[in-house]
């Protein structure tokens, strides 16, 4: 199972950051995946961001709720993020995974990541 983040790197203050995670080797449809977003800002630790479940159902993290959004494309076996109105505290390395349950960063929990895709906010 590979997973792949991909989308700019560098983003403008207030616009929209859109990642798209394109899944191989399983279907985002399979039965108790938890497809996430995660993201690491530079010196801080891992923070869950959201996911869409393999039913379709979306989580996101209290903290991000009003400004993020999960979709899927299950046609092509993708999942994206797009987070509006960034700043440059939204600065990180952006990572998606399959997860077997919500609301975490614990590592174990994961079973397949992808590499990270840095996204910088700035003018």
């Amino acid at each position: 199972v590979q997973l792949q983040e991909s989308g700019p790197g560098l983003v403008k203050p207030s616009q929209t950051l859109s990642l798209t995670c394109t899944v191989s080797g399983d279907s985002i449809t399979t039965a108790y995946a938890y497809w996430t977003w995660i993201r690491q800002p530079p010196g801080k630790g891992l923070e869950w961001m959201g996911a869409i479940a393999y039913s379709g159902r979306t989580y996101y993290s209290t903290s991000q709720k009003n400004r993020t959004s999960i979709s899927r494309d299950t046609s092509k076996n993708q999942f994206t993020l797009q987070l509006s109105s960034v700043t440059p505290e939204d600065t990180a390395v952006y990572y998606c995974a399959r997860g077997k349950r919500i609301a975490t960063v614990e590592p174990n929990e994961y079973a397949y990541w992808g590499q990270g895709t840095q996204v910088t906010v700035s003018s």
